[in-house]
């Protein structure tokens, strides 16, 4: 497997137990499948599961795939298209599958990079280059030139998920694009598989070299011939043509080609940038590195409207900055009303702020950083007073009137990430609308020059306003490159008639200010036929004799960036196949969508559209494909632990609405649909807040299995594990019995035997005397009148009658902190247990009878307090899903324990001694999903602990997943990351509040059950 995924063991579903193997439904062309197999090392999937999984990328757009290829070489990829060349079989290659006009999706074979040619080969640090196959993501080509103070330049908004080839294919940029360019800037040489599958290697050549290489037989001399006509022929109708323009990456990369023939070279690899696979496969690059700058400093300028913010860039572009980027007043409002951004809106802007510019500059050193930022200040803004209001009586450094009325700064680390996390709310809050009008992607990133911007925005908004809908502009407004989303519902066929004339109008307005239709993230199947318009006939012309010189069958990507357009005629000889896409053609919500309810959802929806918005609410952005290094986080354990499409949120939401719509022949509660797709989430919540969406797989997943359970059944495993609570008691009254014949030879053997059980998993020993035994014998410390506060401990399955000594932790330390501590008798388990195995109507039962018997108590004043992380988020989140409003009064009076502590600052009551060691933090991925999780680093520092917090994802155990046997060996791999993340921690001990986590990690050969972090607590209590 590549670097990404291989943790030292193999794939899991080779484990002979594992029921999966990412795979589903019938076979399409198995001659085919099998004549590819004999020919290359990588895998064959012709699927229905697989061909679904790759009909989407982060686009509008569905079109399902001959097959997916995952090759683990160039002679692989070579012998892919050799094949597919003489069948007539379109190939289109990818890589982390986001982009954003549709260039990844296609009727072709996929071959997918990503999975095994991520290799970097070779890093130069002297000579600034690196030498890496396409599948490398930029994250972890980033991450590896670190050590040197060296990066690739262009840093597109998701760098650590997305590829490469695909930055090469897009010709990528970012943020920082007024500094660093594309990605055709940095390619000095490339490997590429030809259209007959012919291997070469593309770079610079004399303009005498390339002449003479049109002399050579077959393809290679066709294509050095027909680029050496474009240089000796075309350059008057290529300049006149082409936008004079920094972002610019509509049609071939003819611009560049021939600028560099000026000089009396050309570099071939640089052409194939922006191409989008439609000229060759690149599978391996040169590229050239930056250093990565000295230090960065930050002004955020305040505006009453957008068009001031536009006409102010000009002036801006005269600091010299690195990156300007803008957010409109539908983002701010937005952000305003959102939980996770509206602090930051309200602390960082003034009222009546309608946009904002956010300007960062690199810089050598501090002082010179703040002096920039200073300039900026000055001169934008005027004299600025200590709360950022501008001043009058400073003269302005341009001859451009200010138009900002309020400027800040930011110089250190932890102020720039609250800078730029303003600026980055945009998308994550215009992609959460779960109703059937949606901000789609298909103007989104027009471009003019910055001159023209003020005037261009103003009559955009016009055109919104007269199709009768409207956008968020925001981005990347210094190299004049906005992005842009109406609302537009393409369900109905208004819609999608409101989307071509929003695009036919935008071309227009792009064409009259001298800009481009993409200026960022390419033509594909959203702008190719835009095209023709951009540059007019004669280069749409050039565009096609190009193509069919590398391409005379049309067998790459074919469609795209060129083609014939609707009105004119394929020559005879042309297969139709050359016809350019259609904008409206093949959109993944069409008139013709329908979604079918095969069941009833069981819980609350309180979002737009309920559990249909829900399902159909993945953009396809990939945000849950990052690995561990680059990314931290939560999401996709399983993704990362595996790499297949179908373990990350992306595939799973995908896989179940086209389960759902009828795209996919399966029943979404069918046995090989829930084992190859739903089952494999281990229902860790990281989506609901890592996926800029939202996407609430873990919610979904618990309602496709209650479903299954209600038609089919549940296993007698399913049943023990969801009524762990009765066997526990059970196993605690039969103590020690109980613990003897868990461990009987042969036991872990039968257990896996009669009920799937891991053999290797140790199993839960029970104590005799369980937590509520010995409290009751106890009674609490701290007299109710006198106490601080008054706190209802509810126990756990787990630490109440397997592992006490952490409840008896928690009752020392919340009675050192003067809480009075009682454990209520008529409270039942959380209903975790039987909620994560989708059993909603057991959970239902447990949360109405905790409420009921809780939430008098909550009136009168008292607070439930939980250690177990998953059971406090149980009575926080999802009671709210099982029994509505009726679960607030407990819901928001429901605190895990160091949450308690911190949140209401009640460890500053107690006289800690302080602890000699370093602790390494591992917290629960339920708890991070609320964010509440950061509340035990700083109630352990505050104890007197140095604390190392991983940014760690699930550690794989997940309840009851890691027991089962067919998962074991998933729930290892995921395991596995972790573990290597404490390896590297300098910490002297581990501490996690998971009682599943403990268990995961404990279970490891040598290695004993971390301390729960009350534990630790209790420790440092003053005797």
């Amino acid at each position: 497997m590549g670097t990404r995924h291989d943790r030292g063991g193999p794939d899991p579903a080779t484990d002979d137990r594992a029921d999966y193997d990412y795979e589903g439904g019938s076979v399409e062309r198995p001659a085919f499948v099998a004549a590819l197999e004999d020919r290359i090392d990588g895998a064959v999937r012709f699927d229905e599961y697989t061909r679904q999984l790759y009909a989407t990328d982060a686009s509008a757009y569905e079109v399902v795939p001959t097959g997916v290829v995952y090759p683990t070489s160039t002679a692989d990829v070579a012998a892919v298209v050799d094949y597919c060349a003489e069948r007539g079989t379109p190939v289109l290659p990818r890589g982390g599958g986001t982009s954003l006009a549709g260039q990844a999706v296609n009727e072709a074979v996929v071959v997918d990079c990503s999975r095994h040619m991520d290799a970097i080969q070779s890093v130069d640090p002297a000579g600034r280059t690196a030498r890496a196959q396409v599948g490398v993501t930029l994250g972890a080509l980033n991450d590896r030139l670190a050590d040197h103070d060296l990066k690739f330049a262009p840093d597109p908004a998701w760098g650590d998920k997305s590829v490469l080839g695909g930055a090469i294919g897009n010709n990528s940029t970012g943020a920082h694009s007024l500094k660093y360019g594309k990605t055709d800037a940095y390619i000095e040489d490339c490997e590429a598989v030809l259209a007959d599958g012919t291997v070469t290697t593309f770079g610079e050549v004399t303009l005498d070299e390339l002449r003479s290489r049109a002399d050579r037989d077959g393809l290679e001399g066709q294509i050095y011939g027909a680029i050496a006509r474009l240089v000796d022929d075309e350059h008057e109708a290529v300049a006149a043509a082409f936008p004079d323009l920094k972002r610019n990456v509509s049609g071939y990369n003819l611009d560049r080609l021939l600028s560099e023939a000026e000089d009396g070279s050309v570099n071939v690899a640089r052409l194939l940038a922006g191409s989008e696979g439609t000229l060759a496969i690149v599978t391996e690059a040169t590229v050239s590195l930056e250093p990565v700058p000295e230090t960065k400093s930050l002004a955020l300028l305040s505006y009453h409207d957008l068009i001031d913010a536009m006409a102010d860039v000009p002036a801006i572009l005269e600091h010299d900055p690195a990156a300007v980027e803008v957010l409109d007043d539908v983002l701010l409002e937005l952000a305003a009303d959102t939980e996770e951004f509206g602090d930051l809106v309200d602390q960082l802007l003034p009222a009546d702020t309608g946009a904002v510019l956010l300007v960062e500059f690199y810089a050598e050193n501090d002082p010179q950083g703040k002096e920039r930022v200073a300039d900026l200040l000055a001169d934008r803004v005027g004299s600025v007073g200590t709360d950022g209001v501008a001043q009058s009586g400073a003269d302005s450094l341009t001859d451009a009137p200010r138009e900002a009325f309020h400027g800040q700064e930011a110089h250190e680390e932890s102020e720039r990430k609250r800078f730029w996390k303003l600026r980055k709310s945009g998308l994550p809050i215009l992609l959460g609308r779960t109703s059937d009008a949606k901000h789609i992607s298909f103007i989104e990133d027009t471009a003019v020059p910055p001159e023209n911007l003020a005037d261009y925005v103003a009559e955009f908004q016009e055109l919104l306003a007269d199709n009768d809908t409207f956008a968020s502009f925001y981005a990347h407004a210094g190299p004049g490159c906005l992005h842009i989303r109406p609302l537009v519902n393409t369900k109905t066929v208004e819609g999608v008639e409101q989307m071509a004339a929003i695009a036919d109008g935008a071309t227009d307005l792009v064409t009259t200010y001298g800009g481009s239709v993409s200026g960022e993230h390419g033509d594909g199947r959203a702008r190719t036929q835009w095209n023709r318009k951009l540059y007019g006939q004669d280069v749409w012309e050039v565009f096609r004799e190009l193509k069919a010189a590398f391409d005379p069958e049309w067998l790459l990507n074919p469609g795209q960036v060129c083609g014939y357009a609707a009105d004119e005629t394929i020559p005879e000889g042309v297969p139709a196949r050359a016809r350019a896409v259609d904008m409206t053609a093949d959109l993944r919500f069409d008139p013709d969508y329908e979604f079918e309810m095969s069941f009833e959802p069981a819980m609350e929806w309180d979002n737009e559209n309920g559990f249909q918005g829900m399902v159909e609410l993945c953009h396809g952005c990939g945000g849950c494909r990052g690995p561990q290094e680059t990314t931290g986080g939560v999401m996709c354990p399983t993704y990362r632990a595996a790499g297949e499409e179908s373990t990350a949120t992306r595939g799973r939401a995908n896989a179940l609405r086209q389960a759902m719509s009828g795209d996919l022949p399966a029943d979404p509660t069918d046995e090989t649909f829930v084992d190859e797709i739903m089952d494999l989430c281990i229902g860790c919540k990281g989506c609901a807040k890592d996926c800029p969406s939202e996407v609430d797989m873990a919610k979904l997943k618990t309602e496709v299995e209650h479903a299954s359970h209600q038609e089919h059944g549940a296993s007698l495993r399913s049943k023990l594990f969801a009524h762990v609570e009765t066997l526990s008691a059970w196993g605690s009254r039969l103590a020690p019995l109980s613990n003897w014949l868990a461990r009987a030879p042969g036991s872990d053997v039968l257990a896996e035997r009669l009920v799937g059980i891991a053999s290797e998993r140790s199993l839960p020993t029970f104590r005799r005397e369980s937590f509520e035994d010995w409290f009751a014998q106890r009674g609490p410390a701290v007299d109710p009148e006198d106490a601080q506060r008054r706190a209802l401990l509810v126990p756990d399955t787990y630490n109440n009658y397997s592992n006490p000594d952490v409840l008896r932790a928690a009752v020392r330390v919340l009675e050192a902190a003067d809480v009075h501590v009682a454990v209520p008798d008529d409270a039942t388990s959380s209903g975790r247990a039987a909620h994560s195995k989708g059993f909603v109507d057991v959970a239902r039962e447990r949360a109405r009878t905790n409420v009921d018997a809780l939430e008098g108590r909550v009136a009168d004043g008292w607070d439930v307090v939980l250690v177990e992380p998953s059971d406090a988020v149980m009575f926080q989140s999802d009671y709210r899903d099982l029994l509505g409003s009726d679960a607030a009064p407990v819901a928001d009076n429901a605190y895990g324990l160091c949450e308690y502590l911190d949140r209401f600052r009640l460890d500053e009551r107690v006289d800690w001694t302080g602890g000699e060691e370093t602790l390494t933090y591992h917290g629960h991925c339920h708890q991070k999903a609320v964010s509440r999780d950061h509340h035990a680093v700083g109630v352990l520092r505050r104890a007197g602990y140095a604390v190392d917090p991983l940014d760690s994802g699930c550690c794989g155990m997940a309840g009851s997943f890691g027991y089962e046997a067919e998962h074991y060996s998933m729930s290892q791999a995921i395991g596995r990351i972790l573990f290597d993340q404490i390896a590297d921690s300098d910490g002297d001990a581990v501490v996690a509040p998971g009682a599943s986590c403990r268990t995961q990690l404990g279970d490891r050969r040598g290695h004993e059950s971390p301390s729960h972090p009350v534990e630790r607590l209790a420790d440092a209590l003053a005797d």
